[in-house]
């Protein structure tokens, strides 16, 4: 919603202030425009290999929607911990086999349809509770091994801003390239009157406008988007990660939920009330 708000003020201020003293018919050479998606389609194309290419592909629609990590998701996620840890103190570690084995068809985890919708997330939690099954790791090596893994991801959700981010800044220099073809177009037609020369260099010219307009008006907003993105999808690992180590190191549910709890940015982090009377809730 914001990025396509951001969208309209910079079209508002750009080609709506141009539009107040000049004719908008001056900006459509559909040609300069044909040429300066080309180069973008291709330089996107050309710069990245199969993977770096689904990934972007695959995190773009997401730019477009509200961000999933709310203070309701980390209240089902904290709810959830909670509930698997209840479980693990009351009846023992072998009672969650069947849960960590088929989440999909576990009693506990089907409460929570928001946080069964973030597959890598569910998939790293239910790891690290069969290995708690197995127990044949301790709490140091398993925080060893979370810290490689959030790395791991971390590096791979990278991907998708870093490709938008490198296509932003090739951009400008997309719309010279666009621009220098259309000088020397005119170039070749110095015969011609003043008046269409003047229009030519004009068209030219748009070419450098587009460069610049797509990179830091359109581009550079969505690398910027989805680097947020990243970093607010990191949160809900390092909530789970201290979670599991507290239970792990011999606290209680309710305190080992608090851990996780801390790890959250302000302003999604839940309250201690309000993680508390969620609990309640839960368990009544």
């Amino acid at each position: 919603m914001f990025l396509i708000i951001g969208y309209l003020l910079i079209l508002a201020a750009s080609v709506g202030t141009y539009s107040v003293h000049g004719s908008l018919m001056a900006l459509w050479v559909p040609m300069e425009y044909l040429a300066i998606v080309g180069l973008m389609i291709g330089g996107f194309v050309g710069s990245n290999g199969p993977k770096a290419f689904r990934a972007t592909l695959k995190a773009l629609p997401g730019v477009f929607k509200g961000s999933p990590y709310t203070k309701a998701m980390y209240l089902d996620l904290l709810g959830l911990l909670y509930e698997v840890l209840a479980k693990v103190r009351k009846e023992g570690l072998m009672s969650i086999e069947n849960d960590v084995d088929n989440p999909e068809s576990s009693p506990i985890f089907t409460k929570y349809p928001t946080i069964m919708a973030h597959h890598h997330a569910v998939e790293f939690l239910t790891d690290y509770l069969r290995m708690m099954v197995g127990g044949n790791l301790n709490a140091f090596e398993i925080e060893g091994l979370m810290d490689k893994e959030i790395e791991t991801h971390h590096q791979e959700t990278h991907i998708a801003p870093h490709v938008m981010a490198k296509l932003g800044d090739a951009l400008p220099a997309f719309g010279i390239v666009v621009a220098v073809m259309g000088v020397v177009n005119v170039m070749g037609s110095v015969g011609q009157p003043p008046a269409v020369l003047g229009k030519m260099i004009g068209g030219a010219l748009v070419g450098t406008f587009l460069g610049i307009l797509l990179s830091y008006g359109f581009v550079q907003p969505i690398a910027s988007q989805l680097e947020q993105r990243v970093e607010e999808s990191g949160k809900m690992f390092e909530c789970i990660k201290l979670v599991l180590l507290a239970s792990m190191n011999g606290y209680a549910p309710q305190v080992a939920v608090e851990f996780g709890r801390k790890a959250l940015y302000s302003s999604e982090r839940p309250t201690f009330a309000e993680l508390e009377q969620d609990i309640k809730a839960r368990k009544g």
